[in-house]
């Protein structure tokens, strides 16, 4: 390696830990305002590092609103829409694939299309769609949706069906297994690295919703974390920012962790799906 390739190795990886550091420094922020004490909080200058530590914003923050029932929502409304999203997808995706109808391509350029339509501008005809249904006020407003529509997972589940030789499919109809027999026996277990990676996405994508929650939900027994968390930020006239970055992080930490984890997943399924060449 000669000293120009270098020394533009070494600005690279300098770039890209400054750039970490940006994105990192937010989490470590809220995490050490959340061990500070109150005075510590209303020092001037700020201090950086808590002296002392305590853990006390936590304790405070879980005993001033109802965290572990919103966390049992918010845990049973990602698990169960997680689980329909992954079945409903692996199957739209493997119908998109492999079976071929009048109008198939079509269809699925339209549905995918779909995903270019902002979310907001769907929130009042969806939520019609809830209240002639009854599903205002409910969980189902929130977990049936998005078991059902999600173009990007179907078109996930459709790269990766692909991406696996037809040999085998056609190995499994030669025995005489129909369609669904294929698809529970050959097809699902080969899809495993993309439900792994897929399941992170949507858990995320769910655990973090806050608009439609916002707009559904109106009985306090029903809040998500996020929606609890934004009730709670707005019961302190002068807010006590220890108990907000405490309450942040006890709702940021378990999908940082998820994602952190999983994020090695979802790069390497990504490439294997062959997005980039279909």
């Amino acid at each position: 390696m000669t000293l120009t390739q270098r020394t533009r190795t070494l600005l690279i990886h300098t770039a890209l830990g400054v750039a970490a550091l940006a994105m990192v420094f937010p989490f470590i922020w809220m995490l050490l305002t959340s061990l500070k004490t109150l005075p510590q909080l209303l020092q001037d200058p700020l201090s950086f590092w808590p002296n002392p530590w305590t853990l006390n914003n936590y304790i405070d923050a879980w005993n001033a609103a109802p965290f572990a029932q919103a966390y049992m929502n918010s845990v049973y409304i990602t698990v169960l829409a997680v689980v329909g999203t992954l079945l409903t997808a692996s199957m739209a995706g493997y119908a998109f694939a492999r079976i071929k109808f009048r109008g198939s391509r079509f269809l699925f350029i339209l549905f995918l299309a779909t995903q270019m339509i902002p979310k907001q501008v769907t929130l009042i005809p969806f939520y019609l769609l809830m209240s002639s249904l009854g599903w205002v006020d409910s969980h189902l407003s929130l977990i049936v949706p998005a078991m059902m529509v999600n173009p990007f997972a179907v078109f996930l589940m459709r790269q990766f069906v692909l991406s696996l030789p037809k040999e085998l499919e056609e190995a499994a109809l030669v025995d005489g297994a129909g369609r669904w027999r294929t698809f529970w026996s050959v097809i699902l277990p080969n899809l495993r690295p993309g439900l792994g990676a897929l399941s992170i996405i949507v858990a995320l994508d769910v655990w973090n919703a806050f608009l439609f929650p916002l707009v559904l939900l109106n009985t306090p027994d029903l809040f998500t974390v996020p929606l609890l968390l934004s009730s709670f930020r707005g019961q302190f006239g002068s807010i006590n920012y220890g108990l907000v970055m405490a309450a942040s992080a006890v709702s940021t930490i378990p999908m940082l962790v998820a994602f952190v984890i999983g994020q090695r997943r979802i790069i390497s399924s990504m490439a294997a799906s062959g997005l980039g060449g279909r």
